[in-house]
This record gives C-alpha cells, structure tokens and sequence, in this order.
C-alpha cells in the first residue's frame, strides 16, 4: 500500500513533487484534484477506489478567518464543515438548523467531520478547525458566521471533501494548511503567497521524512 498525496493544484506542493523525485519516493502517489468541493469529492473517490492507500496527506493553501492566526503559518486541520451548505435568509442556516439532515449522523459528529487521527498530534503543526466553501468569502458578515458557528480558522474549498470520502472509506488521512491571507482581503498584494508555499512543502518534506523513517 501507498501514501497518497493531494493537492487541488499542482502548484501548492510542486516543491515537494520535485523533492519526491530527488529522493526517489517512489512509495508517495500524487494526487492533483482540481479545485473545488465537486472536482475533489470524486477525484478522492475514484483514487480510493482504484487503489487504497494506507495514508492520505491533502496540502494546500487556504485563508486564515482568525486575525491572530499570522498568515504563512501551517496548521493541521482536525474537524472539517461545509459553510455554505443551507440557505441565507436572515442569517444563514445549515441544512443542520434547518432539520434537513441528522448532524450526528455518520460521517458527521455535531455537523462537522472529524478527524482524530494520532498524525494530528504527531505533525507537531497547530491544530485547528476548517471549513469548507465553494466561493471565496469576502462578507464581514459570513465570515464572521463562520468563525463563531463552526469556529472554524481556515477556509478552503477541498477540506471536507477529504474528511468526508476518508471518514467514509475508513482510511487514515491528515489536511494541511499554510494560510496566505485573511480572509475577506482581496488586496493580492498584501497576501503571503509564496511564505506560505515555502512553509507548507517545508513542513510536508518534515513529515513525508518521518513517515518514511
């Protein structure tokens, strides 16, 4: 068996694809998803299918909704949702407020995916919440919703898509994140892009190494 490791696009972990083959690791399989809930809920699932692997790394970037989280950090992600799923009328609701769907009902533990894998811990990385959307979020509004209904750190738009087909498929997994900005700043130049893909592959290298080891 395999470690597979995913990314929505080859740019995010293109270090470490160069490393992988430096380093002749021929037992780490990568996996470019595409971007987005959709492409990557079937990119994960078809992968799956194919072939099991005994570990999933899914890395990326992804924007920080906690002012005192530093952009270029890297943080591990435990618990996953989806903001966006439900309807904004007054406020937005989940399909969980809105009684659509049982919150505690397999994958799901009180609307979110978890995920408490002993790699967690042993990442050595901070270890946060995410949530999972399929636009960007620029509403101080929505934002904020997110922080204090799900009290989530990241937002990225492939997170649950892993927590959900892993959880399913009963396969060990581990999201990674390097925050390069804060969320709602659509000022590019302010972003911490290329910090931020330094520090993700940085710490991948890490951790591939040790797995290995």
């Amino acid at each position: 068996m395999h470690l597979l490791l995913s990314a929505a696009t080859e740019m995010e972990i293109e270090p470490t694809i160069s490393w992988l083959r430096t380093h002749q690791k021929n037992d780490v399989q990568i996996l470019i998803t595409g971007v987005g809930l959709t492409s990557a809920t079937y990119a994960f699932t078809k992968a799956f299918t194919t072939s099991r692997p005994r570990l999933v790394i899914q890395a990326g970037i992804a924007g920080t909704l906690d002012n005192n989280v530093v952009p270029g950090t890297t943080v591990a992600v435990r618990n996953e949702c989806i903001g966006d799923l439900g309807v904004d009328e007054n406020g937005f609701r989940s399909v969980f407020d809105m009684q659509l769907e049982n919150p505690d009902l397999f994958p799901w533990k009180n609307g979110k995916l978890c995920n408490d894998h002993e790699l967690l811990q042993q990442s050595k990385l901070p270890v946060v919440d995410g949530v999972t959307v399929n636009e960007v979020s620029t509403s101080p509004a929505r934002i904020e919703y997110y922080r204090t209904r799900w009290g989530a750190t990241v937002e990225s738009m492939e997170g649950a898509a892993l927590h959900f087909v892993a959880l399913q498929e009963k396969i060990p997994f581990l999201q990674i994140r390097a925050l390069s900005n804060f969320a709602g700043e659509r000022d590019k130049s302010k972003w911490m892009m290329q910090q931020a893909i330094t520090s993700l592959n940085t710490e991948l290298q890490t951790l591939l190494t040790k797995l290995s080891s």
